[in-house]
């Protein structure tokens, strides 16, 4: 019969419960233990155990819903999803991070299904909880285990590689809102790794996001902005030139006929700007900046 159980020995080193002295063994298994009977609605279970979470090892917000909506659907979830053992984990952590013996892949199983069958809750409202709550007296977990193996079946269709900040995208949303679409894995997977290597894109998890949603909006991305050592390395090419021309040392306004025209703008009064579009394949280097006053590049926007 397997021993699963381990334990610190008196020599300070792991041990098989199986494999300790008797008198070690007894101390074990005689060990008095304190046991709690909670009876009540889901909502007083609830605030019990939130109320005794409050010592020792704090349990996570799953695993405080399992003692809450224990039952059969609890088991036979439990089984599929918090069994690290699982061959299907190690494609699973691909794109879902967390510890499934801490109940955080069951936890990100249930918020992506939950999310699509309940699309009409509340929208403050826990939607694990309510999945939980109906599905309490299931047998077994066959819908949630569907979905989430469709949602991840989907991306590594899509995506032709795999990148540690896929485990932070919620792929959940991103099925619901996308997976109808046709894309070209090879093209876009191209593009994702593209952007990610791109030491201008900051979030590299709002990658996947903007090819899906056909590069339509950058802020995604959080692209960086100049560094203060490069703008002023550019204000002060740009003004020396623009004196020299008599012209004002902002480019848009040295176009103009009005009193702006030739006025030498402080850098405090001048902002960074890429001289070609990030987003049409300019660069954040000195190469590709410009000082413009802050009325011209407020007005320039993605030009």
């Amino acid at each position: 019969e397997s021993d699963p159980f381990s334990v610190i020995g008196a020599d300070g080193n792991p041990h098989h419960y199986s494999s300790l002295p008797a008198d070690q063994r007894g101390k074990i298994a005689n060990a008095p233990l304190t046991v709690y009977v909670c009876e009540g609605t889901e909502t007083e279970i609830k605030e019990w155990f939130r109320t005794i979470n409050i010592a020792g090892v704090a349990l996570t917000a799953q695993e405080l819903r399992n003692a809450v909506y224990s039952g059969p659907f609890v088991t036979a979830a439990k089984a599929i999803f918090s069994n690290a053992n699982l061959p299907v984990q190690m494609k699973w952590a691909h794109y879902v991070k967390g510890d499934p013996r801490r109940q955080e892949v069951l936890e990100r199983a249930l918020e992506w299904t939950a999310a699509a069958k309940l699309g009409a809750a509340p929208p403050h409202a826990d939607k694990v909880d309510l999945y939980m709550s109906a599905h309490r007296s299931d047998a077994d977990a066959n819908e949630a285990r569907t979905y989430f193996e469709s949602v991840i079946a989907w991306v590594a269709g899509v995506f032709t590689f795999t990148h540690p900040k896929m485990r932070e995208v919620e792929w959940g949303a991103l099925y619901e809102e996308f997976h109808a679409r046709p894309y070209d894995p090879a093209a876009i997977s191209a593009r994702a790794e593209e952007l990610l290597a791109d030491e201008s894109v900051t979030d590299k998890k709002g990658v996947f996001r903007y090819v899906l949603g056909g590069e339509t909006d950058a802020r995604l991305l959080q692209v960086r902005f100049f560094d203060d050592r490069t703008a002023r390395v550019v204000y002060k090419t740009q003004t020396a030139d623009a004196a020299a021309k008599g012209a004002s040392n902002c480019p848009l306004c040295a176009l103009g006929h009005g009193a702006n025209a030739k006025r030498i703008y402080k850098f405090e009064e001048m902002q960074a700007d890429h001289v070609t579009a990030w987003s049409k394949g300019g660069a954040t280097d000195a190469k590709n900046c410009q000082m413009l006053c802050k009325t011209h590049n407020a007005a320039k926007g993605n030009r």
